[in-house]
């Protein structure tokens, strides 16, 4: 990249980069290195305005928050030889840079009016400006869960919550292009519990989005159930039920398109996710809770002396039990990430395994397979996909 154009994208970073922005994502990778997207937001950390930049790598995600000048001269770099795209949204304006293939920077920029500029926005609890549902906006199913008053402001107490129902639709947003806008769309929440996040899907996807859906939430509490089935009653939410189930023995339907589990408790989140590879669903979104399988289980020699600190054998064999269910999604034909859900000062259960239905298996049975042997371990997953391809070869012959 020649110098003058560098400075061209200095001088937007010194434009743009202010508690005004609302997104940047650069895209569109140059080769075969692993970097694949980068998005980046304002942030209001300790009373301090910063940018945090998500960067995707393969199927892994990582964040790091900048200054206003160390983005300035990250996102010329990223533009340099690394990726070829850059989208920026702002109130005061929008911003769309292209690289060719020989360097060369293209910029389109068109600037809001000054007299429509809108009044720098305070950046409380991270970024209250490009929430998806917004404060100050009422949303009745926010108001009943105890979330947002009656005139939309957010109680105190429950801005975690708050701030947390949002991060999730954000990651919807992302699979959208995955689900059909032609035909129904069936969900299932497995383990929906007060179903916060099922009535923010649905809210989202039918009210806001416009998609023809059905969702499905499944807990064993039929208190909770009850309580939930009411709420859906006074929202008209036709095409949204809840029923007392269990995620193992549940076959209402023969087909989803996209199964959530969020804080299923230890191997339930392995029959969640098997039922998702049965039924072929094109997304699978799974924040699993208390993995205790492994933990029981884990022995290796050389790890023992590390293994003899009990909190350290737990997250050891947390973390391990969530990449080896990744794998085996891999396996079966997803494209996998282990994304962070939630900053983790506000909870320990930050893992979402997000999988998205591309068709091509990757061929890492033996690894796995080692890595357990090495453990001395099984993974409840394993056996139930294991079982599942023993039936359809007997099936078969």
């Amino acid at each position: 990249m020649e110098q003058t154009e560098r400075k061209q994208l200095v001088e937007i970073g010194e434009s743009y980069l202010n508690e005004n922005l609302i997104r940047i994502v650069v895209s569109n990778p140059t080769g075969k290195q692993e970097i694949i997207k980068v998005k980046i937001r304002p942030l209001l950390l300790k009373g301090n305005l910063v940018f945090q930049a998500e960067e995707q790598w393969g199927n892994q995600a990582f964040h790091k928050n900048l200054s206003a000048v160390e983005c300035t001269s990250y996102l010329a770099d990223l533009l340099d030889g690394k990726l070829r795209q850059m989208e920026l949204e702002s109130a005061n304006g929008q911003v769309r840079v292209l690289v060719s293939k020989k360097g060369t920077l293209s910029v389109k920029e068109k600037r809001t009016p000054s007299k429509m500029e809108a009044a720098p926005l305070v950046l409380e609890h991270n970024r209250q400006k490009s929430y998806i549902l917004k404060e100050g906006k009422a949303v009745p199913f926010l108001i009943d869960l105890g979330v947002m008053t009656e005139e939309g402001k957010i109680v105190k107490s429950r801005y975690d919550k708050f701030r947390q129902i949002n991060r999730f639709l954000e990651y919807i947003e992302d699979i959208l292009p995955r689900l059909s806008k032609d035909r129904e769309n069936v969900i299932i929440d497995f383990g929906c519990g007060k179903s916060y996040l099922t009535f923010a899907m649905y809210y989202y996807l039918h009210e806001l989005k416009g998609y023809s859906i059905r969702i499905i939430g499944l807990d064993l509490k039929q208190t909770v159930i009850d309580g939930c089935n009411r709420l859906r009653e006074k929202y008209g939410y036709e095409k949204l039920d809840f029923y007392h189930g269990d995620i193992a023995s549940y076959e209402g339907v023969d087909h989803v398109d996209m199964v959530v589990t969020l804080h299923a408790c230890d191997t339930a989140t392995d029959y969640a996710l098997f039922k998702a590879v049965r039924w072929g669903a094109s997304v699978i979104l799974s924040v699993p809770c208390c993995q205790h399988e492994l933990n029981k289980q884990m022995k290796n020699p050389l790890m023992a002396p590390l293994f003899q600190y009990g909190l350290i054998k737990e997250r050891v064999a947390a973390l391990y039990t969530d990449a080896l269910r990744a794998e085996l999604l891999e396996q079966n034909g997803y494209r996998t990430q282990i994304l962070e859900f939630i900053d983790m000062e506000h909870t320990p259960k930050n893992i979402l395994i997000r999988a998205v239905k591309q068709g091509q298996n990757k061929e890492n049975q033996k690894e796995i397979k080692a890595i357990m042997e090495a453990l001395q371990s099984n993974l409840t997953l394993y056996d139930l996909l294991s079982n599942q391809e023993g039936e359809e070869r007997d099936a078969f012959y």
